[in-house]
């Protein structure tokens, strides 16, 4: 067909298109890559185009989808880009007949922005598309973007590329926005000034959310509008994925988005060749309107202040005077009477919090979500809460953090987390949803009342943000750039793994002067040789000097004579760190609170004319 034969179509009539891809070939029993079947089974793919056709959808797509370098590699196959996309139109081309053929690219990143950076995408979004270019198609459909950013990247080097109509599909958080907090309106009127022939959405949302998402938006200027829903919600049924709307469902659905204005209509994940022939038979001889009432909701909701907390936050003290935090990982077990004979003499020793690692080591342990109430709430100790993004998902991180919020816990330590097979459950999987980089950044977004996809919480979270520092590493340099990275993403302060060695403690401090964020520096007593050894060799992030290694080793076999070597060596470091930093990070081995109660001691009675300190009151 001529390059603008859609377009042409599209101005008289309501054009139908076909449906899910994936969705038919996963219910025939595939379960791999979609997009290397063109090569390998070429027959099934070019039997669901078939079926499209036959249902009545005027308007296919290649089955391109994932057909990216990026996407491909997950599968050893990036080197296939080209046979795969030319397969894919030709497939699509021995049965189009009359209909028109539209070349796929689908979105690379969602709320996860770290699966690949923008030159990244740019990179491989040109080499499928000019392949794609290179064949007879007769448009481009860009659908599924849940960044923005992404699309509007894409479309621009696409727009210069070629004068093929560009179809351009997002893909929603919730009704009516994109991530973010962009609304589709906004949206629309932006990828239609950028160029796109045709704007929509797809995926994610079922026909109703969509239909009321499109209740909100004015006609585009120039564009035309699209809509691809999901059948339904889907279901979780027997490790699979399953969706239950009755086909018939789609003669109303296809009803309705006519009457928001929509002339390319088809569908995305759950719908089938049945799905479609419902709207065909919907539409038959129906002509689109040239104009909608909308109904725009007003979102009226308003954000309220976050309430203030009873003490400064703890990246505020510190600037203003020296702070010691201890470190008292909650227990592995349910026998809670020695932590919390731990938090009873730490408070004694005037310590300004207690931080709890989250399964440090990737093994479990007590919440410290829950602990962190009780020592907050029975105790009245400021409790400093470490959240990992290994264990939680974006659903389960949210959620947590919100949890906190209500439970008045404000200080939130972002860390990325240990891999899950060096602890003691290796069958367990990591989910890393986020890097702490992302974390600390949607944590500060939850500060000004907004949820990570860009809903209001109808009121401000109050979180002081710490985040870690490494300074164990050969290149120095490269640990500060880190920091300087997680200071853009809003991180208000540092906790840095234990140093071991004074000249160390010396670097780092020249390194970091011209950072004003503070930094708690992190130092841990040794208990023994085997602890040194251990420390030393085996957890990632520590090392200690050949000096302290000697000391310790001096003393082995004696339980005591190592305890006064490693406070004394503990001792030693605090009296260079008291120098150089205003915050000091002690860590409790092995729940020996002794040792840190002694040494919170030591940096207090360091200190001369002391201002009055203030005391937590819960």
């Amino acid at each position: 067909m001529a390059p603008l034969g859609l377009l042409k179509e599209l101005n008289e009539k309501i054009l139908i298109a076909d449906g899910a891809m994936g969705t038919l070939l996963y219910s025939h029993g595939v379960d791999s890559c979609f997009e290397e079947l063109n090569l390998s089974n070429p027959k099934e793919v070019q039997r669901v185009h078939e079926a499209y056709v036959q249902a009545g959808a005027q308007v296919i797509q290649t089955n391109t989808y994932g057909a990216n370098a990026i996407k491909l590699s997950r599968y050893g196959i990036e080197d296939q880009v080209e046979p795969i996309n030319r397969a894919a139109v030709q497939l699509a081309k021995n049965v189009a007949d009359d209909a028109f053929v539209l070349g796929t690219i689908g979105g690379i990143r969602g709320i996860n922005k770290s699966i690949a950076t923008l030159e990244e995408i740019k990179h491989s979004f040109l080499q499928q598309l000019k392949v794609l270019l290179d064949t007879e198609i007769d448009g481009l459909l860009l659908e599924t973007f849940y960044d923005f950013d992404e699309l509007t990247t894409v479309l621009n080097l696409a727009r210069k590329e070629t004068e093929l109509p560009i179809i351009t599909n997002v893909s929603l958080h919730e009704v009516g926005m994109l991530q973010g907090g962009i609304c589709l309106q906004e949206a629309f009127e932006k990828l239609e000034e950028l160029g796109a022939d045709v704007v929509g959405l797809n995926c994610r949302l079922g026909p109703h959310h969509t239909i009321e998402s499109l209740r909100g938006v004015e006609l585009p200027q120039r564009a035309f509008l699209s809509a691809y829903p999901n059948a339904s919600l889907p279901d979780y049924e027997e490790g699979k994925l399953v969706y239950a709307t009755d086909d018939s469902y789609f003669e109303r659905v296809a009803l309705e988005l006519r009457e928001q204005g929509v002339r390319l209509m088809g569908g995305c994940c759950g719908t089938t060749p049945q799905h479609v022939a419902a709207m065909a038979k919907a539409l038959a001889g129906a002509k689109p309107i040239k104009g909608k009432v909308v109904s725009i909701k007003k979102d009226t909701i308003d954000i309220k202040e976050a309430k203030i907390p009873s003490l400064p936050h703890l990246h505020d003290m510190v600037k203003q005077q020296k702070s010691v935090i201890v470190e008292l990982d909650t227990p592995k077990h349910l026998d809670t009477e020695v932590f919390f004979q731990g938090v009873k003499a730490l408070k004694q020793a005037n310590i300004d919090a207690i931080t709890m690692a989250d399964n440090s080591l990737a093994s479990p342990r007590i919440s410290n979500a829950a602990m962190a109430t009780m020592i907050k709430n029975d105790y009245h100790v400021r409790p400093l809460v470490h959240i990992t993004c290994r264990d939680r998902n974006l659903i389960g991180l949210q959620s947590h953090l919100m949890g906190l919020h209500t439970l008045g816990i404000n200080q939130i330590l972002a860390v990325t987390g240990d891999p899950t097979k060096i602890g003691d459950f290796p069958g367990a999987t990591s989910v890393y949803d986020l890097t702490s980089f992302e974390l600390i950044t949607f944590i500060k977004q939850l500060n000004e009342g907004i949820s990570f996809s860009g809903k209001s919480l109808r009121q401000k979270t109050n979180f002081s943000v710490g985040s870690a520092f490494n300074p164990n590493v050969r290149h120095l340099d490269r640990a500060v750039a880190r920091l300087e990275k997680k200071i853009e993403g809003g991180a208000d302060y540092f906790i840095s793994q234990p140093v071991f060695n004074p000249y160390q403690m010396e670097e780092v401090a020249g390194a970091t002067k011209h950072i004003e964020h503070p930094i708690y520096l992190g130092l841990m007593p040794l208990t023994s040789d085997r602890n040194a050894e251990f420390l030393h060799n085996e957890v990632p992030g520590i090392k200690l000097s050949d000096e302290v290694r000697e000391r310790m080793a001096a003393c082995k076999g004696d339980p005591e004579a190592s305890k006064r070597e490693g406070l004394a060596i503990a001792k030693e470091l605090i009296d260079v760190a008291y120098d150089l930093f205003n915050g000091i990070y002690l860590i409790t081995p092995f729940m020996r609170y002794d040792l840190t109660v002694e040494l919170a001691n030591y940096i207090h009675a360091k200190q001369q004319d002391q201002p009055e300190r203030k005391v937590f009151n819960g």
